[in-house]
């Protein structure tokens, strides 16, 4: 499932216009400060990338906008009062619970 995700996700953007700025995303290795300092549009990459990755295998290809947005404010507030931690140790106390 991750992989068909992921391949989707792919062609997306390859169809999509990207910035003209473009910029590899490290997230093994991003901070919080990093996260919330990001662009509008590395945001929503980041946080999207995040609510598929801790749906899992298991879970079926939706997005429920409610709980999507429910969920970023929630880590988004993490992030800002915790800016030195990474965004992996971030998602897995706000998303992995």
């Amino acid at each position: 499932m991750k992989l068909a995700a992921a391949a989707l996700f792919a062609a997306g953007l390859a169809i999509s216009p990207l910035p003209a700025n473009a910029v590899v995303l490290d997230l093994a290795t991003m901070s919080c400060k990093q996260f919330v300092d990001s662009g509008p549009d590395e945001i929503k990459m980041v946080l999207t990338w995040l609510d598929g990755w801790y749906k899992g295998d298991s879970d079926e290809a939706v997005i429920d906008t409610e709980e999507f947005v429910e969920n970023a404010k929630k880590f988004g507030a993490y992030c800002a009062t915790n800016p030195t931690i990474s965004i992996v140790t971030a998602a897995e106390k706000i998303l992995g619970e």
